[in-house]
């Protein structure tokens, strides 16, 4: 049981959007395919992963650092004898050697990437869905075979006003969604208002439209969004402020009662232990978004889960956020609350299984072992080449 290479390589997102912080022409990805000595159907197993837009591609740290460690270690460090397989976790320890605690930056991509691909080869060396494979380990066997997801988009176009936004807003629902998710803070607070009530005729009431700040406010503009959204009790508001700010997250939380949301720039269990412990987010009606790609990986993503529930909040509370396979499996083997989706943006790093409709707000996964990107036919040709060299 031996990891023979690990390739990688970096690509466009081409998504000509922004939203209220940045602007995504310039994003990078970074693909990785970990190549193992195991053979399944004459060919070697391979695990792939790609990390989710917002963060930039990490190939330096990946060559510089972690891919170094992996391929130095012993094989007989990483593997799983008892299930004839590799060992997650004990891959994880090889990357994170001679790392000091803290300091989650780039690096938890880095790791994040590595990390989940050798989950993918795991589930792929087993024969089985990624989703089936950690209900099993981790969740008594239960699995939800339909998971819950929202449409994600209403990004800042140049020249796109209501009508448009309603056009994009309509798109979705006639594809099968039933609640969508927009920008805000990229323009006066009036003008957002006007996209708001624009959005909400198409969507028909509050609780099926989001909004998103990603964490652009200061104190006296979230204050002001918060008492000019909250008669529309939508279904939340993201990332209202900074992401570290966790005392001014606790006083928007005393004032706006509707749902809040957060965690996708979190990178570590410990970053999500202090919002859930200082950052006034309610387990009743809040939502907590981390990001498997931006965090460590599938590891550190369990380790967050076991944090949460001693704290009161259940896995339903959690949404991931990046809008691809591998968090609609997290989703569906972990039995959280659903699955972020980006319909028609970041391609084709996004999207789920190409046969696999949206009905009724609710998407299915793959059979293929692994996470499926065999499925995906904008993907997977990306993916062959990485796996190449």
């Amino acid at each position: 049981m031996k990891i023979l290479a690990i390739r990688d390589g970096v690509y466009g997102v081409k998504s000509a959007i922004s939203n209220a912080v940045i602007d995504f022409s310039q994003m990078t990805v970074s693909v990785v395919a970990v190549v193992t000595d195991v053979v399944r159907e004459g060919k070697p197993v391979v695990g792939f992963a790609f990390n989710t837009n917002g963060r930039y591609a990490a190939q330096g740290l990946l060559r510089e650092r972690f891919i170094k460690r992996i391929m130095g270690a012993d094989p007989k460090e990483y593997r799983d004898p008892a299930r004839d397989n590799l060992d997650p976790f004990a891959l994880h320890r090889i990357a994170m050697r001679n790392e000091k605690p803290g300091g989650h930056g780039e690096r938890s991509v880095a790791v994040a990437l590595l990390d989940i691909a050798i989950w993918d080869a795991v589930a792929k060396i087993e024969g089985k869905p990624l989703c089936r494979l950690l209900a099993e380990r981790f969740n008594g066997g239960k699995w939800d075979e339909r998971v819950w997801v929202y449409a994600a988009g209403g990004y800042y176009y140049p020249g796109k006003g209501p009508e448009a936004l309603r056009a994009e807003l309509r798109s979705y629902l006639d594809r099968g969604y039933e609640t969508c998710k927009i920008k805000i803070g990229g323009a006066p607070l009036a003008e957002d208002m006007a996209r708001i009530e624009a959005a909400l005729v198409e969507v028909g009431e509050g609780p099926r439209l989001a909004v998103d700040a990603n964490a652009r406010f200061d104190e006296t503009e979230a204050m002001a969004y918060g008492r000019a959204m909250a008669p529309f009790n939508l279904a939340f508001f993201e990332e209202p402020v900074d992401p570290l700010d966790y005392a001014l997250h606790a006083k928007l939380a005393e004032v706006y009662a509707p749902p809040l949301a957060t965690g996708e720039n979190l990178f570590s269990m410990p970053d999500a232990r202090n919002l859930v412990r200082h950052g006034g987010f309610r387990p009743d009606r809040d939502w907590l978004q981390f990001d498997c790609t931006l965090s460590y990986g599938v590891t550190e993503y369990l380790r967050i889960l076991d944090m949460l529930h001693p704290l009161g909040w259940s896995g339903r509370r959690v949404v991931p956020h990046g809008g691809h396979l591998l968090s609609l499996h997290l989703a569906a083997g972990l039995q959280l609350g659903g699955c972020e989706a980006y319909p028609d943006v970041f391609k084709p790093f996004s999207g789920f299984a190409d046969n696999i409709p949206v009905q009724n707000g609710h998407v299915g996964l793959p059979e293929n072992p692994g996470t499926g990107y065999e499925t995906q036919s904008e993907v997977w040709p990306i993916m062959q080449e990485v796996a190449a060299g």
